[in-house]
């Protein structure tokens, strides 16, 4: 038995009232904002697509997923170029909107506690927010998040 501890390399990702905690393996890159081209009759939270590396990268606003609104963006506004894993999305990635860049922490089951699997609607793509030191993240469902975007976005 190894008397270290496991720990996992996860980033606290910056929403506009809130953050959002993912294994570090998950994100491929971040990235400064541009504007995302538009697809009529998305949802608010389907921002639309941008050219990243040279492919369709559909982005999305997480706080438009959970219902809220869609944040204003500002200087500080980035893409975390996530890696598709389910399949569904024929572009291999996908951009969540951030309000800053995220920052690189290690977690392990000392720091990180389970909060609560409430408060916010049904569908929406979280699994539960959890405890860690004095921050309460998200950890969103992001096989969820791929289907939601799969369903939405003409270039998935």
């Amino acid at each position: 038995m190894s008397s270290e501890t496991e720990e996992l390399y996860s980033l606290l990702i910056p929403l506009a009232e809130d953050r959002l905690i993912v294994p570090r393996a998950c994100v491929a890159e971040v990235v400064r904002f541009s504007s995302p081209e538009q697809e009529a009759g998305a949802h608010d939270w389907m921002l639309g697509s941008v050219t990243w590396n040279g492919r369709p990268l559909p982005v999305i606003a997480f706080e438009g997923a959970l219902g809220k609104g869609v944040p204003a963006i500002t200087g500080r506004t980035r893409i975390v170029v996530f890696y598709a894993s389910t399949g569904q999305l024929k572009t291999g990635y996908f951009g969540v909107l951030t309000q800053g860049f995220p920052q690189l922490v290690r977690v392990n089951k000392d720091v990180l506690q389970l909060h609560t699997t409430e408060g916010w609607p049904q569908d929406a793509p979280v699994l539960c927010r959890v405890k860690m030191i004095n921050e309460f993240p998200l950890i969103p469902n992001l096989e969820k998040l791929e289907a939601m975007l799969a369903r939405e976005s003409l270039q998935a």
